[in-house]
């Protein structure tokens, strides 16, 4: 079975969508790596970063995203979702990254969301909320080395439904008072739902990202998170710049330092996955 990863902050804006794009591909481009980016987030960042806007409204339109599968779940009358159809393959729009696929989200995961806790239960009670994502794409787990799951702002049903079946987190977070705030409620929580499913789910790490040298507000609070954090905080620390804000467009690049940067973006995030390839246990090719 693959190693299944996501990737979970309250806070919008910290690179969060970023980090699990750069991620997928550097452990495919680098590490040759099977990776299934599974978006459930609804801005659908990660979906447009991979297969870029004009596809996504096409996927949309035909119900291949998870929008359509949690939708199937709140009324399965006439199921529309095809994990085959859904999940897209060799994503990314970089030359050296060929193993990278997608499960897509949609804007229409907003309205729905609120909806799962009505979901008919099915006989015997069999189906439940937290475990629609699970069981619909069980079957296609075993064709990846990695799911990486970017995670929406929340701790709602959606969220739940990629921790159900992760072996663990990553928090990345600007190192500030507000983006760190929700930190030991994100643990606090999964821990408690680690529990109620008997199943562990590890904090993998917590990851400064925009990081400013020259700010000593991020320097201080960098420093509270490594002494105080209930979570271990990698080493890697992202720092901010021009290069990470142009990789989010989907344009065709040759190689990932090409796509990520030379100076910070491609080094910094090679180096994390590194990072976390050792907490996993993996054996990584050195970059």
């Amino acid at each position: 079975m693959p190693t299944t990863i996501a990737f979970i902050n309250l806070k919008g804006g910290v690179a969060k969508t970023t980090t699990a794009v750069a991620t997928a591909q550097i452990l495919s481009g680098v590490h040759q790596k099977k990776v299934l980016l599974i978006d459930l987030d609804p801005q659908t960042n990660a979906t447009v970063m991979l297969v870029g806007d004009d596809r996504w409204k096409k996927l949309n339109e035909v119900g291949a995203t998870v929008a359509q599968l949690f939708q199937d779940a709140v009324d399965p009358k006439d199921p529309r979702f095809d994990a085959k159809a859904a999940i897209q393959h060799q994503v990314g729009a970089v030359d050296e990254v060929g193993s990278v696929s997608l499960l897509p989200s949609s804007l229409d995961l907003i309205r729905i969301q609120d909806k799962l806790v009505t979901m008919p239960m099915g006989q015997f009670q069999a189906r439940t909320p937290i475990d629609i994502l699970h069981r619909a794409i069980r079957d296609k787990l075993d064709e990846f080395d990695f799911i990486l799951i970017d995670c929406p702002p929340s701790l709602g049903l959606i969220t739940l439904n990629g921790l159900r079946f992760a072996d663990g987190y990553v928090i990345p977070t600007i190192p500030d008072v507000l983006s760190t705030y929700g930190i030991p409620q994100i643990i606090t929580r999964v821990a408690e739902f680690a529990e109620e499913i008997v199943e562990p789910i590890e904090p993998l790490g917590i990851l400064a990202t925009k990081f400013q040298t020259q700010q000593v507000a991020h320097r201080s609070q960098l420093r509270i998170l490594r002494q105080k954090a209930d979570a271990p905080v990698f080493d890697t620390v992202i720092t901010q710049g021009t290069e990470l804000s142009s990789a989010a467009e989907y344009v065709r690049k040759g190689t990932l330092r090409q796509k990520w940067g030379y100076q910070n973006g491609f080094p910094l995030y090679s180096r994390f996955v590194k990072e976390l390839l050792q907490k996993l246990g993996s054996k990584a090719v050195p970059v």
